[in-house]
């Protein structure tokens, strides 16, 4: 069994082994996903853009799989109040952006967002590389198995609204999908669940992890939500 035990320096592995059986389809699903399967920004080809990660964490709640989030502080310059991966830029001791740094820094930032205890997540897969315009970020997302779920909360108020979970069969709910209407124009998958609205690059995330997963749910793509400028 595979486990990040020292998120500074020491070994980080991926494993398979063990995991639950409803998360075979996914795992076998990141093995063959293309880049361009998941998002259509994809990370500049001059190498360009500021190396991050976020952690994809999965465990089982109270009414069965879930998916660990976080709100954004109100204050921040960049996605401020939106829901999202625990994750954020790569540090020069988390290692290789292109080897096992986005691991590390994955960990790193859900500890330093959520409190999470990095010993009981088994990682167990990597998307390629997606880029999000707006922040010049490039993002490894990794993916988690909450072996030994821990405590999690709000661990700097400055930076993080709230931290919660959210039952995958709450995602896969055709009422509570929905696709945002920005006015620029841009348009993508939405999630209304636990009295927020997940949308951006964490929805556009989450909606091709079930739908390649074999978890999605026919739902109406016409279900508009409009978002304003400041979005």
């Amino acid at each position: 069994m595979a486990r990040a035990s020292d998120t500074q320096g020491g070994s980080v592995t991926l494993s398979k082994k063990g995991l639950p059986a409803w998360l075979g389809p996914l795992a076998d699903a990141v093995e063959t996903v293309q880049p361009l399967q998941l998002s259509r920004f994809l990370p500049p080809e001059d190498g360009g853009g500021r190396q991050s990660a976020v952690l994809i964490l999965f465990g089982d709640g109270e009414r069965g799989p879930e998916l660990l989030l976080m709100e954004r502080a109100s204050s921040l310059r960049a996605h401020a109040g939106q829901p999202s991966f625990p994750g954020g830029a790569l540090d020069p001791q988390d290692g290789d952006p292109h080897g096992d740094g986005p691991l590390r820094a994955a960990l790193r930032e859900a500890e330093e967002e959520t409190g999470l205890d990095p010993t009981g997540v088994q990682l167990f897969g990597v998307l390629p590389k997606l880029y999000i315009p707006v922040s010049e970020f490039v993002v490894t997302p990794v993916l988690g198995w909450w072996r030994e779920p821990s405590p999690v909360g709000v661990v700097d108020p400055n930076e993080t609204a709230r931290v919660f979970t959210v039952p995958v069969a709450d995602l896969t709910d055709p009422a509570n999908r929905a696709t945002t209407h920005h006015p620029s124009g841009h348009r993508g998958p939405a999630f209304l669940v636990e009295s927020a609205l997940v949308w951006g690059f964490t929805a556009g995330v989450i909606d091709r992890l079930l739908h390649y997963a074999g978890w999605e749910r026919p739902w109406d793509r016409e279900k508009l939500v409009p978002l304003d400028w400041r979005s």
